[in-house]
């Protein structure tokens, strides 16, 4: 156990596919994108985990073209461009002096009109020429063609803005591939931007710019997969425990403090009145339940949904139309080299007809039954320990109007 997390639940179990509803990889991703607004790290982990086993399945005489990318090697690449940018500096007041004349500084020529010196000029035979993608290989169309230029232009883009002094290998494996990730993930303002630093998109660059190994990502993975293991995880698995919608779950705590005010109430007026001290022991339930329900409900749980066993259907799954593979990890994949937008989903079709959606609707929501034993387990557990704290509890308040003496008043 990790993090107050089972084994059953950990990350990697849920990447490899080893889990049950709603704990899956679908699940996760679905989490990230409507909740924490952060899917693009599981969706590059995921293509990345991808593409190696497609690289491995690769002749040797494509791998050979491009080797492998050490750490020795992009560090003394970043050292290099940082002291070269250093050294072409120039003075503020020499530049406006030479403004306008011939030894004034040129801006950088674009990276994709820059000439590759070990690449010919003539690229009609190389830019025809596809590598095997995977089983989804033969779906790319003219659509995937005529966006792959927009694709070498962003990269191009990204790799000037890094100090590349030559375009990439177009010969290398998944050069196109590489093209679509880095304008879609890596450079600067792109639609499904990474949280990098300057350092390691600097770095990353500098390494895709030699090779399409996946050894180029090594400067990138490391935090990726630490946001995700470390933060995105233990959140997700927190969020699932909760079976019950915003609406029933604050419905669930108003059941609560209105059980706890009728227990106080009731034994407040058997305290004030002739009745004697066992008469306020009949309160008990109410105190037991109020507190109860109130403490598991703090968690996110609704007692009647989990006697059942049950869950609400989150507000994307109640007009879902995905397909059946979505969410696996090849289907992710195939959709990172294909979409070119954003992880945005306030456009989509549920966001209006759920907002349409009553309270009353939206509190007896449509349930599923909790597949994932594991999950069943920690909210069985909660519910233990709800049960557990409303007793004690609510022997405690009793107690304390047990003790006072009666007020007879009435």
């Amino acid at each position: 156990m990790s993090n107050g997390i089972p084994e059953a639940l950990s990350f990697d179990r849920i990447i490899s596919g080893a889990v049950c509803p709603p704990c899956t990889v679908r699940d996760f991703m679905n989490y990230l994108r409507y909740i924490e607004h952060s899917a693009e790290n599981l969706q590059f982990f995921l293509w990345y985990r991808d593409y190696c086993t497609r690289w491995e399945k690769l002749p040797e005489s494509e791998k050979a073209l491009a080797p492998v990318w050490s750490a020795e090697q992009a560090e003394a690449e970043v050292a290099g461009n940082a002291l070269q940018a250093r050294s072409k500096r120039t003075n503020p007041e020499l530049a406006a002096v030479l403004k306008d004349t011939d030894f004034a500084d040129r801006p950088a020529q674009h990276a994709v009109d820059r000439t590759d010196p070990f690449v010919s000029t003539n690229r009609s035979s190389d830019d025809d020429r596809k590598y095997p993608m995977s089983d989804y290989a033969s779906s790319m169309g003219e659509d995937t063609l005529a966006s792959s230029n927009v694709h070498q232009s962003v990269a191009g883009q990204a790799f000037d803005d890094a100090g590349m002094k030559w375009k990439p290998f177009t010969l290398q494996p998944y050069r196109d591939e590489i093209d679509h990730i880095i304008s879609v993930y890596i450079a600067g303002g792109s639609p499904r931007e990474l949280n990098l630093s300057a350092r390691e998109r600097q770095s990353v660059l500098h390494a895709l710019q030699n090779t399409t190994h996946p050894t180029a990502f090594r400067s990138i993975i490391p935090t990726v997969e630490y946001s995700l293991r470390k933060q995105a995880h233990p959140n997700f698995v927190r969020w699932t425990i909760c079976n019950g919608n915003r609406p029933r779950v604050i419905f669930a705590r108003g059941l609560g403090i209105a059980g706890i005010l009728v227990g106080f109430t009731v034994d407040l007026l058997l305290t004030l009145s002739h009745a004697s001290r066992p008469w306020r022991i009949l309160p008990f339930l109410a105190w037991f339940i109020g507190i109860a329900t109130l403490i598991a409900a703090w968690k996110g749980m609704c007692v009647v949904l989990h006697g059942l066993h049950h869950r609400h259907l989150r507000p994307w799954e109640l007009f879902s139309d995905e397909p059946a593979e979505y969410g696996n990890e090849k289907w992710i994949s195939q959709e990172t080299l294909t979409s070119q937008s954003g992880n945005s989903f306030e456009d989509e079709p549920w966001v209006p007809r759920y907002q349409k959606r009553n309270v009353i609707r939206k509190i007896c929501d449509r349930q599923i039954w909790i597949e994932e034993p594991a999950l069943r387990q920690i909210q069985d557990t909660i519910f233990l320990q709800a049960i557990l704290a409303g007793f004690v509890l609510s022997c405690v308040a009793v107690g304390i109007f047990c003790a006072v003496p009666r007020g007879n008043f009435y």
